[in-house]
């Protein structure tokens, strides 16, 4: 039987959204005011989604502890409280959408979940926009 179990937690964090091969003007209108040159932040809700046969010795998919400790170490101290265009090797050359930030994040912790697993992130950006990344 498989089951996915699912960890939420949440982090803050800056950005700027832009292509710099645009000008300020075609980057404000495609991005809008995303494209602020002072940048802007976020609450991030982050949930990661671990899908896997049920261990018939534990009951779990997964431990729950060792998500939270995986999450935290390698996701949250990484982006809590960045500017994610200045902070993050990752979006130095990556403009750091929900879809690109939910990307690194799947790539981070791919290299830490067991490969048995079928690994989703999903990250909302505000109450109603969130995005799902899946590795397909």
């Amino acid at each position: 039987m498989k089951a996915t179990a699912c960890r939420k937690t949440h982090f803050n964090a800056a950005h700027r959204l832009m292509n710099p091969a645009w000008d300020d003007n075609r980057n404000k209108e495609i991005f809008g005011v995303c494209s602020n040159p002072n940048y802007h932040g976020h609450n991030y809700d982050l949930i990661i989604k671990v899908t896997g046969d049920i261990d018939p010795a534990t009951g779990y998919v997964m431990d729950m502890k060792l998500l939270k400790e995986l999450t935290d170490k390698h996701v949250i101290q990484k982006f809590d409280h960045k500017n994610l265009n200045l902070d993050v090797d990752e979006f130095r050359q990556l403009n750091p959408t929900a879809e690109n930030i939910a990307m690194i994040i799947w790539n981070i912790l791919r290299k830490e979940i067991d490969h048995k697993f079928s690994l989703s992130v999903v990250l909302y950006e505000t109450e109603r926009n969130f995005v799902e990344y899946t590795g397909k």
